[in-house]
Protein backbone atom coordinates (compact mmCIF):
# COMPACT_ATOMS: atom_id res chain seq x y z
CA UNK A 1 0.00 0.00 0.00
CA UNK A 2 3.14 2.58 1.11
CA UNK A 3 4.46 1.41 -2.28
CA UNK A 4 1.54 2.28 -4.70
CA UNK A 5 1.21 5.73 -2.50
CA UNK A 6 5.48 6.80 -2.78
CA UNK A 7 4.65 5.63 -6.62
CA UNK A 8 1.77 7.61 -7.01
CA UNK A 9 3.31 10.68 -5.60
CA UNK A 10 6.22 10.89 -7.76
CA UNK A 11 3.83 10.87 -10.90
CA UNK A 12 2.08 13.42 -9.64
CA UNK A 13 5.55 15.41 -8.99
CA UNK A 14 6.67 13.67 -12.52
CA UNK A 15 3.68 15.19 -14.18
CA UNK A 16 3.90 18.41 -12.44
CA UNK A 17 7.52 19.11 -12.86
CA UNK A 18 7.01 18.68 -16.65
CA UNK A 19 4.34 21.48 -16.78
CA UNK A 20 7.14 23.44 -14.73
CA UNK A 21 9.21 22.94 -17.39
CA UNK A 22 7.01 24.13 -20.05
CA UNK A 23 5.84 26.75 -18.41
CA UNK A 24 9.58 27.80 -17.75
CA UNK A 25 10.28 27.14 -21.66
CA UNK A 26 7.61 29.76 -22.20
CA UNK A 27 8.80 32.38 -20.28
CA UNK A 28 12.05 32.08 -21.42
CA UNK A 29 11.26 31.99 -25.27
CA UNK A 30 9.10 35.44 -24.43
CA UNK A 31 11.86 36.91 -22.81
CA UNK A 32 14.68 35.59 -25.02
CA UNK A 33 12.40 36.43 -28.52
CA UNK A 34 11.87 39.92 -27.01
CA UNK A 35 14.88 40.55 -25.96
CA UNK A 36 16.34 39.94 -29.98
CA UNK A 37 13.10 41.76 -31.27
CA UNK A 38 13.97 44.64 -29.02
CA UNK A 39 17.54 44.73 -30.00
CA UNK A 40 16.61 44.46 -33.49
CA UNK A 41 14.86 47.77 -33.38
CA UNK A 42 17.43 49.53 -31.38
CA UNK A 43 20.12 48.74 -34.54
CA UNK A 44 16.92 49.64 -36.99
CA UNK A 45 17.04 46.69 -39.00
CA UNK A 46 16.32 47.07 -42.34
CA UNK A 47 13.14 45.36 -43.32
CA UNK A 48 10.86 45.89 -39.84
CA UNK A 49 8.12 44.18 -40.95
CA UNK A 50 10.55 40.88 -41.63
CA UNK A 51 11.71 41.31 -38.03
CA UNK A 52 8.37 41.71 -36.78
CA UNK A 53 7.73 38.31 -38.84
CA UNK A 54 10.41 36.27 -37.18
CA UNK A 55 9.71 37.70 -34.15
CA UNK A 56 6.16 36.11 -34.42
CA UNK A 57 7.54 32.91 -35.27
CA UNK A 58 10.01 32.46 -32.70
CA UNK A 59 6.96 32.70 -29.79
CA UNK A 60 4.95 30.54 -32.04
CA UNK A 61 7.61 28.12 -32.20
CA UNK A 62 8.30 28.19 -28.74
CA UNK A 63 4.17 27.98 -28.07
CA UNK A 64 4.32 24.38 -30.40
CA UNK A 65 6.66 23.10 -28.36
CA UNK A 66 5.09 23.90 -24.52
CA UNK A 67 1.85 22.86 -25.95
CA UNK A 68 3.37 19.45 -26.64
CA UNK A 69 4.76 19.36 -23.73
CA UNK A 70 1.96 20.14 -21.66
CA UNK A 71 0.41 17.06 -23.44
CA UNK A 72 2.78 14.63 -21.99
CA UNK A 73 1.86 16.00 -18.94
CA UNK A 74 -1.90 15.85 -19.18
CA UNK A 75 -1.13 12.01 -20.33
CA UNK A 76 1.14 11.11 -17.70
CA UNK A 77 -1.34 12.45 -15.05
CA UNK A 78 -4.23 10.93 -16.63
CA UNK A 79 -3.20 7.10 -17.40
CA UNK A 80 -1.04 6.72 -14.69
CA UNK A 81 -2.97 8.36 -12.09
CA UNK A 82 -6.97 8.41 -12.83
CA UNK A 83 -7.79 6.15 -16.08
CA UNK A 84 -11.34 6.62 -15.12
CA UNK A 85 -13.79 7.44 -18.00
CA UNK A 86 -14.24 10.70 -17.63
CA UNK A 87 -10.41 11.68 -16.45
CA UNK A 88 -9.66 9.93 -20.34
CA UNK A 89 -12.39 11.86 -21.93
CA UNK A 90 -11.37 15.20 -20.13
CA UNK A 91 -7.62 14.45 -21.88
CA UNK A 92 -9.18 13.83 -24.94
CA UNK A 93 -10.81 17.41 -24.92
CA UNK A 94 -7.53 18.64 -23.61
CA UNK A 95 -5.40 16.94 -26.34
CA UNK A 96 -8.69 18.17 -29.26
CA UNK A 97 -8.10 21.48 -27.92
CA UNK A 98 -4.12 21.68 -27.84
CA UNK A 99 -3.97 20.45 -31.42
CA UNK A 100 -6.12 23.01 -32.80
CA UNK A 101 -3.95 25.42 -30.95
CA UNK A 102 -1.34 23.57 -32.68
CA UNK A 103 -2.66 23.66 -36.33
CA UNK A 104 -3.52 27.49 -35.76
CA UNK A 105 0.45 28.50 -34.63
CA UNK A 106 1.65 26.09 -37.22
CA UNK A 107 -0.93 27.69 -39.93
CA UNK A 108 0.28 31.80 -38.34
CA UNK A 109 3.91 30.51 -37.84
CA UNK A 110 4.52 28.62 -41.04
CA UNK A 111 1.99 29.57 -43.51
CA UNK A 112 0.50 26.42 -44.01
CA UNK A 113 -1.29 23.80 -42.35
CA UNK A 114 0.39 20.56 -41.07
CA UNK A 115 -0.19 18.16 -43.03
CA UNK A 116 0.80 20.15 -46.28
CA UNK A 117 4.17 19.57 -47.50
CA UNK A 118 6.85 22.58 -46.94
CA UNK A 119 8.23 24.02 -50.20
CA UNK A 120 11.87 22.76 -49.77
CA UNK A 121 10.00 19.02 -49.13
CA UNK A 122 8.25 19.51 -52.40
CA UNK A 123 11.73 20.59 -54.27
CA UNK A 124 13.61 17.85 -52.87
CA UNK A 125 11.16 15.58 -53.90
CA UNK A 126 10.91 17.05 -57.45
CA UNK A 127 14.87 16.89 -58.12
CA UNK A 128 14.57 13.24 -56.64
CA UNK A 129 12.06 12.44 -59.54
CA UNK A 130 13.93 14.33 -62.41
CA UNK A 131 17.25 13.00 -60.98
Amino acid sequence: MEAASSAHTWIEVAALGIELLATALIICAIVAATAIYLAGLLRRVANPPAHYKQYKQRLGRALLLCLEILVAADIVRTIALDSSVQSVLSLGLLVVIRTFLSWSLILEVEGRWPWQREESEKRVDEMVDDG
